[in-house]
């Protein structure tokens, strides 16, 4: 949400001509090496002489060849940073907004407006920075079972990050059910990451900042001594707030045993691809670089020696060890600030089946690029002019827009 802002559907949503079928951020698959999508059985056409028709090929990935098309115009709301698809109940998602308000909304009537599912308002910390406020959701694996679920958010007195889980009673959860698991300080304003992702391990994931300011001041990137700067791989299935997963990296080497990687600036967004468990991050660059980062179990992605590809610390820029990006771009067109999204794993795109999907807050530009294969470039698939807060996933992998002015969308050919 700017080089200075950070802004994790169901299956069987709105037959016909809106959808086949938002967040899938854990739900581990089998893998089999195989990238080639499974797509529904095709009807032959017949032709008026008895001939079957054949049927055409899936179309081409071609350069700026999407747009942007509004879908759920009841869900209308202003500081939109996430949505979610609601475990058990395919008809609804929630609604994460800035302000400390999530909302549960219906996507199968347009006409059915939302109805607020959590308010922590009084929690959140008042007079927000653009990169504060409620900032991550995930809910449970087992959330059918329990009704727990996970949210990130800034409060005050001191600055910090708090990781709380919370119990829903039929549609709305209970303010009161508060459980707090986590808090990070903050020094600064900005940076403070927010997402929350549950792995195909059934362990929550945490993106956390560097603590802000800029160009790292404090050095917490590639210190191992603290949660800032790092991805944290927690397990909250206990009875305890949390326990430290026995393999985490770092358990033994007297840092912060919570860390499953480092060397991040502010991680916006992090998810899991549903079908090969993968784990991608994108990391908002400083001024000129945003990536995207294919996570490693003790890996360290560069800040502040590098930012993207390039050296940021020219004093300092030994490049030992050091994991570069996936992909990256600079702030040429209008961009400012990377939004992760997904591997697109829908089947209203078969052409982009097995990309990873995501946009710039600034410019509302999508690119995607194959995501198993190393070498695949990114390709520019939209120009949207939406600021893209947030991507969103279906159960059925189809991939929504979130938009921080008031409007959910999903990609569709220009032809």
């Amino acid at each position: 949400m700017g080089t200075e802002r950070a802004l994790s559907m169901m299956g069987r949503w709105l037959a016909g001509a809106m959808l086949l079928a938002l967040f899938v951020a854990a739900c581990g698959g089998d893998d089999d090496g195989d990238t080639t999508p499974t797509l529904p059985p095709a009807e032959t056409a017949t032709s008026d002489a008895g001939a079957p028709t054949p049927t055409p090929e899936p179309r081409a990935v071609v350069e700026n060849g999407y747009v942007a098309e509004q879908v759920f115009p009841n869900i209308a709301i202003g500081g939109m940073l996430g949505m979610h698809p609601m475990p058990g109940q395919d008809a609804f998602v929630v609604v994460l907004t800035q302000q400390g308000v999530i909302y549960r909304a219906s996507v199968e009537d347009a006409a059915e407006q939302p109805t607020v599912f959590l308010d922590i308002r009084d929690r959140i910390k008042p007079n927000l920075d653009t990169e504060e406020g409620l900032l991550g959701l995930a809910f449970s694996p087992d959330y059918e079972t329990t009704a727990e679920f996970y949210i990130n958010y800034t409060a005050d007195q001191p600055r910090r990050n708090v990781i709380s889980r919370f119990v829903s009673k039929g549609d709305a959860a209970d303010p009161a059910s508060e459980t707090v698991l986590l808090q990070i300080t903050q020094p600064y304003r900005n940076h403070n990451g927010g997402a929350l992702a549950f792995g195909p391990d059934g362990m929550l994931y945490i993106s956390s900042g560097d603590g802000g300011s800029g160009g790292d001041p404090q050095g917490n990137g590639q210190s191992l001594d603290t949660m800032l700067g790092k991805i944290l791989r927690v397990d909250v299935s206990g009875a305890s707030a949390y326990a430290v997963p026995p393999d985490n990296p770092f358990v033994d080497s007297g840092g912060a045993p919570e860390i499953w990687a480092y060397g991040f600036r502010n991680p916006w967004r992090i998810t899991f691809d549903s079908e090969t468990g993968a784990l991608w991050a994108a990391d908002v660059g400083q001024g000129e670089i945003e990536e995207i980062d294919l996570i490693e179990r003790g890996g360290n992605y560069g800040w502040d020696i590098m930012e993207g590809p390039e050296c940021f610390n020219a004093s300092d820029c030994d490049r030992s060890g050091l994991i570069p990006p996936r992909a990256w771009y600079g702030h040429e067109d209008g961009n400012c600030s990377v939004t992760g999204g997904y591997v697109y794993r829908g089947a209203r795109l078969p052409e982009l089946f097995g990309w990873y999907i995501y946009g710039d807050y600034c410019s509302g530009i999508v690119w995607g690029f194959e995501a198993e294969d190393p070498d695949a470039p990114p390709v520019l698939l939209a120009q949207t002019q939406r600021a893209i807060s947030s991507f969103a996933q279906g159960d059925d992998g189809e991939l929504y827009l979130v938009t921080f002015n008031s409007a959910i969308y999903q990609l569709a050919p220009t032809e």
